[in-house]
């Protein structure tokens, strides 16, 4: 008999509960699906694609000294399955749960009806904390520490090997792929991960806890996983399992952990709950990723999208210095920290009164670590749509001052400032509008943000206690 382990977001050999499971009964073929309805989602490309490439070579090479190659296939899912179910007598699917987009959510509902058709049992698994079947977020926490607190799953002993042949990947201009040039985009794969986890736990966390909103240090000092875990280069409970080991090994004193600062590796794994928490909503209701949270905010924006100002926010050609470094930064990096994203969202959504659908899926494209998930959720409490959080509206100029005070960020990304002095690089309109072939600010940010914020807060004050409110909290609060 053969069962087959379906690889999805989890492109590791490590912590691979289905892997190791599968190898324990039959044969397997360790399966990955480049499937080519997925690439042409409006929510991914190219540099998705490229790191997706590089995870799958090292898979291969990790599965290979196993004793079986991974098998790629391309094509739709549903027939992928068929034929492999028609050629080998497979008893067993095995994979992990996947919290994703909607499309890969309708596509495993096909499959769980193509599985129940030929009585073939599929056995998905969850991961990262993220729980399937969920009525409500009472036990959630618990529940999630319980998981991270068991001890990783070692890699198989050996594979059984079977005779079958792999298909050649395709590139992503084969695929027609959308093409977005990163030129600076980090490497998939799960050696690499282990060793950007090392580098962060053994010296470059000492700064994490000072620098996590500075757009010039937190590319070194932040942990740089994120990208890792949204292909599943590295697990979740791997990452909660080192990190708790580093803070041990900085308690008794080792010496490579005298390098760390404990406060921050704390910091750092208080967050890791965090992500769990954001991918828990879209698991528990996946229309997220296309509707507003709370209905009362449906129509607030209709009709005020202008596509001039949309294509200079794009670009990063907006007149805000800070913005227009953070978006040429993501657009050649794939990543920027938490607080800069939130600015470029909440400029988008609130200063230029745009609804997040517009501008989610240009975002996911340049976001290397785009996860669904997280995605979504934040766009909607950055553009205030959800009736349950916090109104936030950060003023770009403010930022500016306080997170990159000498300009160093900003004259790295926006060259045509790189000889604007920096008491004006903040506010170059302040000098010789034009001096510096540099775009005059494309609006009034003071107005526009007081514009938002009373439109915002007059629809919270009234919906504070409405029964859709109460639902939403008893759905998503922990």
């Amino acid at each position: 008999m053969t069962d087959i382990v379906w690889f999805k977001r989890d492109l590791r050999v490590h912590d691979h509960e289905p892997l190791f499971r599968a190898s324990k009964l039959n044969k397997i073929i360790p399966l990955y699906i480049i499937e080519t309805d997925l690439w042409q989602q409006p929510d991914l490309s190219d540099r998705h694609y490229e790191f997706l490439i590089d995870s799958l070579r090292d898979l291969n090479f990790s599965l290979k000294n196993l004793g079986q190659e991974l098998i790629i296939r391309v094509g739709n899912a549903e027939q992928v399955f068929s034929n492999l179910i028609k050629e080998h007598a497979v008893e067993n699917i095995w994979s992990h749960e996947e919290t994703w987009n909607n499309w890969t959510y309708q596509r495993d509902l096909k499959l769980k009806r193509l599985f129940t058709s030929k009585n073939i049992k599929w056995h998905e698994i969850h991961v990262n904390g993220v729980f399937r079947g969920l009525n409500d977020r009472k036990l959630w926490t618990s529940m999630f520490y319980q998981e991270m607190e068991k001890i990783p799953y070692e890699k198989p002993d050996k594979l059984n090997s079977i005779d079958i042949l792999s298909e050649t990947l395709p590139s992503a201009d084969d695929l027609g792929i959308k093409s977005i040039e990163c030129p600076y985009r980090q490497r998939g794969g799960e050696r690499e991960a282990q060793n950007v986890l090392n580098s962060f736990l053994k010296l470059r966390s000492l700064d994490y806890s000072k620098n996590i909103s500075s757009p010039t240090h937190s590319h070194e000092t932040c942990s740089r996983l994120s990208t890792y875990l949204a292909f599943g280069n590295i697990s979740l409970k791997q990452i909660f399992y080192y990190t708790k080991t580093a803070i041990n090994a900085f308690k008794d004193g080792e010496d490579y952990a005298n390098n760390m600062n404990l406060r921050s590796i704390n910091a750092f794994k208080n967050r890791l709950r965090w992500r769990s928490h954001f991918i828990q909503k879209l698991e528990d209701q996946p229309n997220i990723e296309s509707q507003n949270l709370h209905d009362a905010y449906n129509d607030i924006r209709d009709g005020y999208f202008n596509e001039d100002l949309y294509h200079a926010w794009q670009e990063g050609q907006t007149g805000f210095p800070l913005i227009d470094a953070c978006m040429r930064s993501l657009i050649n990096t794939g990543w920027i920290n938490f607080r800069m994203r939130a600015m470029l969202v909440s400029f988008a959504s609130n200063n230029l009164w745009m609804d997040w659908r517009k501008f989610a899926h240009h975002l996911s494209n340049i976001f290397t670590d785009y996860e669904p998930g997280i995605h979504y959720s934040q766009i909607q409490m950055q553009s205030g749509t959800t009736g349950i959080n916090t109104i936030r509206i950060y003023n770009p100029i403010k930022q500016s001052y306080d997170q990159d005070k000498d300009g160093i960020f900003i004259k790295k990304w926006v060259r045509e400032l790189q000889n604007c002095p920096v008491e004006y690089i903040h506010e170059p309109w302040k000098i010789i509008e034009g001096m510096y072939n540099y775009p005059a600010p494309i609006i009034d940010e003071g107005e526009t943000r007081k514009k938002a914020a009373a439109v915002l807060y007059s629809i919270k004050s009234k919906i504070r206690n409405s029964e859709t409110t109460k639902k939403i909290l008893k759905k998503h609060v922990s």
